[in-house]
């Protein structure tokens, strides 16, 4: 027979009790949820990528967590500083594709019209143009292909 348990719920946000060491200097949070992060994530890699690569670097040298917290603090303070650039920028590209994005189960492929003007003002305004990793050259990007073919989710 089995035993009950009475759930427990904490309305509480947890707050970590010991405090970081005098030489890692405190960073708030980047912000944004899952979409607005997966919507700007191609123009973090390109804008980060100096400071991602340190971190990367950092997290072979060690298993320890503590090891490279002065390094993931600078890719959040990039990231932080990437969002509010491209919020002050194009906002309204932004907030269009990140809509569409948790519309649509955050889905690229539901989104390339709002994707495309996203991209379009971010290489316009902060210069910054998307590239997916390891795509093949000389091939048009899906991103770029103007009647992209991609499977429609029944409804």
């Amino acid at each position: 027979m089995a035993t009950h348990r009475s759930a427990t719920f904490e309305d509480v946000p947890y707050i970590e009790p010991n405090p970081l060491p005098p030489s890692i200097p405190a960073v708030d949070e980047v912000g944004a949820t899952s979409a607005p992060l997966k919507s700007a994530s191609f123009a973090i890699g390109e804008y980060c990528k100096d400071v991602n690569e340190d971190f990367m670097l950092c997290k072979q040298e060690s298993r320890d967590p503590a090891h490279c917290l002065k390094e993931g603090r600078k890719v959040t303070r990039c990231a932080q500083e990437l969002v509010k650039k491209i919020r002050d920028n194009c906002n309204v590209e932004f907030e269009r594709h990140w809509q569409c994005l948790e519309k649509n189960n955050q889905y690229f492929q539901a989104c390339r019209k709002d994707e495309t003007a996203l991209n379009s003002c971010i290489l316009d305004k902060l210069g910054l143009k998307k590239t997916i990793p390891g795509s093949p050259d000389g091939q048009v990007p899906v991103h770029e292909k103007p009647r992209p073919i991609f499977t429609r989710v029944q409804k």
